[in-house]
């Protein structure tokens, strides 16, 4: 139970980082910002350990999870746009 709420206050922070470091207004309640956080750092662990990285299962770093949530941001923003 404890590792579920660490997961979720850091994605909260690594969303935060990752909406304040893209340019833009992005209209996004503290749900999304979270889940924003939480995909962008498992899309940073799947692509680290992909590219050889990081060991299989091993955690993203902080870096690399604020990355993996702006390019999720974008790729939002995109979508958004298109609608």
């Amino acid at each position: 139970m404890l590792s579920i709420l660490g997961t979720i206050i850091v994605g909260f922070i690594v969303g935060l980082i990752a909406r304040a470091v893209k340019p833009g207004d992005d209209k996004l309640g503290l749900i999304m910002t979270t889940v924003l956080g939480v995909a962008g750092s498992l899309a940073a662990s799947y692509v680290g350990s992909a590219m050889g990285w990081y060991a299989p299962g091993a955690p993203a770093g902080w870096i690399a999870s604020v990355a993996g949530a702006i390019v999720l941001l974008v790729i939002y923003g995109l979508l958004k746009k298109k609608a």
